[in-house]
């Protein structure tokens, strides 16, 4: 009793924070509430007009889908080439790292999002950078074939997070296997993808789960930048629920929408987990 004692306050909040309205939204997704009026129970109406009725539905998972098939493989391949590069004993190692670390504290933030704006915008940074090469930009957000591409770069830019956790697990592999690989004659090319990639793949799946899960709930880049346009090309699932929710309240179908998203991920992430015994490496198994 003592130690449920201690426990209590978390208890509380997780039960009634948490717990409360999950359960409430799992009730609402087969309701029509608009928190002016009271839910009216519609059963599955709300999951049919997602599947049939709504195309921002079918352009925003569209949208959600390529933006985290393009933008995770290349931010851990960032991420896992820059850790690398950094993962020597040079003098000044540390500022180096805190410096390529940095955007990633404040990537997320309104302010670089702001600031994304008017770096590719028709009077931005990369369309002037372009004029002195006599190459005519354009404006990358306002295209519909750029737009969804420079929220991409965005997010590969927000790389920190990955490239500290791939440095963490590079520290952990032991000196002898290079100088092993070095007696042989093995190329550093080799090495790497012999040893490196091999006793790294649990770091690289613990990663991919992290990042594949983020990706798809990403909202303040889209909602700041494009606002999901231009012609629905950067039209992000978290902006359609918000939208669905916030502007035009319809909460029963936004809390069948998040429910729908909870069920992709739990998806996705179990074919990752199911595709990882072909690809990862644990030493205690062997294998």
């Amino acid at each position: 009793m003592t130690g449920y004692l201690y426990i209590a306050p978390w208890l509380a909040g997780f039960l009634l924070l948490t717990v409360w309205p999950m359960l409430q939204s799992v009730y609402f997704s087969f309701t029509n509430y608009s928190l002016l009026e009271p839910a009216q129970w519609i059963g599955f109406d709300n999951y049919r007009r997602m599947f049939m009725d709504d195309s921002s539905f079918v352009n925003s998972l569209r949208a959600t889908l390529l933006f985290v098939f393009l933008s995770v493989p290349l931010k851990l391949g960032t991420a896992l080439l820059i850790a690398v590069v950094l993962n020597r004993k040079l003098k000044g190692m540390h500022l180096y790292r805190t410096v390529i670390y940095f955007p990633s504290l404040i990537g997320a933030s309104v302010a670089v999002a702001i600031l994304w704006n008017n770096v590719f915008g028709i009077n931005g940074l990369v369309n002037q950078f372009l004029s002195f090469f006599e190459i005519e930009g354009k404006n990358w957000i306002g295209t519909p074939e750029t737009a969804l591409g420079t929220l991409i770069v965005l997010a590969v830019w927000q790389f920190g997070s990955s490239m500290v956790i791939f440095l963490a697990g590079l520290k952990q592999i032991p000196g002898e296997f290079y100088e092993a690989a070095s007696v042989d004659g093995a190329s550093k090319l080799r090495t790497f993808f012999m040893i490196t990639l091999p006793l790294l793949s649990p770091i690289i799946l613990f990663n991919l789960v992290l990042q594949t899960i983020g990706s798809f709930q990403m909202f303040t880049q889209a909602f700041i930048i494009t606002r999901g346009g231009p012609v629905e090309s950067t039209y992000m699932y978290a902006l359609l629920l918000f939208d669905k929710a916030f502007a035009h309240f319809q909460m029963g179908y936004a809390s069948a929408l998040a429910w729908f998203l909870l069920f992709l991920i739990a998806v996705v992430t179990a074919v990752i987990f199911a595709t990882s015994k072909a690809w990862v490496h644990y030493e205690t198994e062997g294998r």
